[in-house]
């Protein structure tokens, strides 16, 4: 039985512990999965099957049940997934992709990657998604798709993205690195779009132990060619139609994420729960997560915003707290992004949110004890 602890919520605990803390607790994790994490393994380790095995198919056919989607194609990471869309899409030279410029810079990288120009969005000040309201006016003749990004746990809303891209007759990609697990009105995250992707990176809220990711849809033909386009550009061995890439899924790292899957609906609980009580105590110090209608959130980076961020940052270190920053700068202002022609200002909301946003601990495993560690630091950095 977890112990409650014999001080007010958000207040620091007598002899307040300054050991450290983690920031994701993947230790804390293998031990309590252990068992099946080191069976699921030493199966495929014994079987010697370490490229598509048997484990690849059978995650593939849980997870796309899970998001309610006809298929899902696990490949080498999340940056693969996105590039691997964008091909069977055939976008590139010439083409176009609306998407954000405040996330990590896999999503536009990938549209660069096939040719194409990323064209930004600005997001809400809310909910760091993209703000729907600016689409229309980014779309142009060469725009191919609409890639937005479900930020730090949840969705931005798909039902009027879905039907801005079906009045232009453009494909939405949703890049759910960070949102797998949420739901929104009842419909899970990577099952909202004609196709979508997510990432298995380890601090990810499904995680392998190296690099992984997916991509779902429900659409056959596109299906069979992502998979070709993941092994070589054909599905048949010595025959290759397209131009492809060595996209595949490790076998090891399936059999991590179907060990770990079963315990994925109690971890998806805490972490709703932690950040709904982060969110209580520190409402009256910063600006917390707000979560949108109908959509759950996942809290993959319990983020806050405050003024002086990098003192607070400091402040917290001090304590052996650790924190980190996504992100401290948009992509537009990235050197490689500046052929697209933006420059600082054009995108004051996630200009703004750069500079105030910093992430505190967040894992399924975070003990009351430890969050109201962090809660009083928070507290006293702000005041100070």
């Amino acid at each position: 039985m977890r112990r409650v602890p014999q001080h007010a919520p958000g207040t620091p605990a007598k002899d307040q512990p300054t050991s450290p803390m983690q920031f994701i607790d993947l230790q804390t994790q293998y031990r309590k999965y252990q068992t099946e994490i080191d069976a699921r393994m030493r199966a495929v380790l014994d079987r010697g099957q370490f490229i598509l095995g048997p484990e690849v198919t059978e995650i593939e056919a849980r997870l796309a049940e899970y998001t309610g989607t006809e298929h899902c194609l696990t490949v080498a990471s999340g940056t693969d997934s996105l590039e691997i869309v964008l091909r069977a899409l055939d976008i590139g030279p010439g083409d176009e992709v609306i998407t954000v410029p405040f996330t990590w810079i896999s999503t536009a990288e990938a549209v660069m990657l096939v040719g194409a120009r990323p064209v930004f969005v600005d997001i809400e000040a809310k909910t760091y998604n993209l703000a729907v309201e600016q689409i229309e006016a980014a779309i142009t003749p060469r725009t191919k798709a609409i890639l937005p990004v479900s930020l730090f746990g949840q969705m931005p809303d798909y039902d009027q993205i879905n039907a801005i891209a079906a009045r232009h007759g453009v494909t939405v990609i949703e890049d759910a690195a960070q949102s797998f697990g949420a739901t929104q009105r009842g419909r899970r995250s990577c099952g909202v779009t004609r196709v979508s992707s997510t990432s298995f990176f380890p601090a990810k809220p499904l995680g392998c132990y190296g690099e992984g990711g997916a991509v779902f849809t429900s659409d056959e033909a596109l299906a069979l060619k992502m998979r070709a386009i993941s092994t070589h550009g054909g599905l048949q061995r010595h025959f290759h139609p397209l131009v492809g890439m060595n996209g595949r899924f490790d076998t090891l790292q399936a059999a991590v994420l179907l060990a770990k899957f079963p315990h994925f609906a109690w971890e998806v609980a805490e972490r709703e729960r932690i950040g709904a009580r982060y969110s209580e105590l520190l409402r009256d110090c910063c600006v917390v997560p707000e979560v949108a209608p109908g959509n759950t959130h996942v809290y993959a980076q319990y983020t806050i915003r405050v003024p002086r961020r990098d003192q607070v940052a400091a402040a917290l270190k001090q304590q052996a707290i650790p924190t980190s920053i996504y992100y401290p700068k948009c992509l537009h202002e990235q050197p490689v992004f500046a052929p697209c022609g933006n420059k600082l200002g054009d995108f004051p909301v996630s200009e703004a949110a750069a500079g105030e946003v910093i992430s505190l601990p967040m894992h399924p495993f975070l003990g009351a004890e430890e969050q109201d560690r962090v809660v009083a630091a928070v507290k006293a950095a702000v005041k100070g």
